[in-house]
């Protein structure tokens, strides 16, 4: 008797694992796409319009960092998966959430296969995580985020080769990134720091503001994260401004030399009628 209610506890407890996460995901969902519809679809706000605030230049090459940044948060969420004890791990698991919830309203639902997707998406060990405080019991669930994750990992690689290919853009940054990425992976080895605190210590030394981890907790962290990369990107774009208005003033100092070498040729050659 004693087996069979344990058994019965057991079921229970994988139920819910399983439903409780797809119910707040699928509810997410919902919210999401509800807000995509409804406020941002047709909006045609100056203050939602990247072109507003940098130039065409930065914009092209922020989407290649777009598409390799979000593979490097599906692969830190793969080192998180088969650490598990990392003690950062609240702000990871939102930061999966968030992920996993933006992927999915990005997925065309007319495929089958992203109809899987979908269900396979679902952070099932976050949710539960912040709701109960405790790991995730059913283990293959992690075992197929792990593949979930490095799936995506290709897609948008395969998306930053074709948009790279498409708007006849340099690849350097791949040479950025990896040095990023391996920097990433030396620091946790060298330093036995955990994945979101070598991020921080990464970006830190790479943007040259020290080696330290800014932030005691792990939303100070990645608000740290956010502050340094968010403060490149801006000097990035002053530098491209100030050098777009350099060339647009030499620009329009030749070519008003040129209309006025024109406008003397013209005047000779009607005097050389006359």
């Amino acid at each position: 008797m004693r087996i069979d209610k344990l058994n019965g506890m057991e079921v229970l407890n994988i139920v819910c694992e399983l439903v409780i996460p797809i119910l707040i995901f699928g509810l997410l969902f919902a919210v999401g796409k509800y807000i995509y519809n409804t406020k941002l679809a047709n909006n045609n706000s100056r203050l939602l319009n990247p072109m507003e605030y940098l130039p065409v230049e930065e914009l092209e090459t922020l989407k290649q960092v777009y598409y390799l940044v979000i593979m490097l948060i599906f692969f830190i969420f793969i080192i998180y998966i088969m650490i598990v004890e990392g003690k950062e791990i609240f702000p990871i698991a939102i930061l999966q959430i968030i992920l996993s919830l933006y992927i999915a309203l990005t997925l065309d639902y007319d495929s089958w296969n992203n109809k899987i997707l979908f269900f396979l998406l679902v952070p099932y060990e976050s949710i539960m995580l912040i709701i109960t405080n405790q790991y995730l019991t059913l283990w293959p669930i992690y075992v197929i985020h792990i593949f979930v994750y490095a799936y995506f990992i290709k897609v948008y690689f395969d998306k930053f080769r074709h948009y790279t290919k498409t708007n006849g853009l340099g690849i350097t940054i791949i040479l950025l990134f990896t040095v990023v990425v391996v920097s990433f992976i030396i620091t946790i080895l060298a330093e036995g720091v955990e994945p979101l605190n070598s991020m921080v210590m990464v970006s830190n030394a790479f943007t040259s503001n020290g080696y330290a981890v800014l932030g005691q907790s792990g939303i100070g962290k990645l608000n740290s994260l956010l502050l340094v990369w968010s403060g490149y990107i801006l000097s990035g774009v002053g530098t491209a401004t100030l050098t777009a208005t350099i060339l647009m003033k030499h620009n329009q100092k030749r070519e008003k030399e040129l209309n006025k070498r024109l406008d003397e040729l013209e005047s000779l050659i009607k005097n050389n009628q006359k």
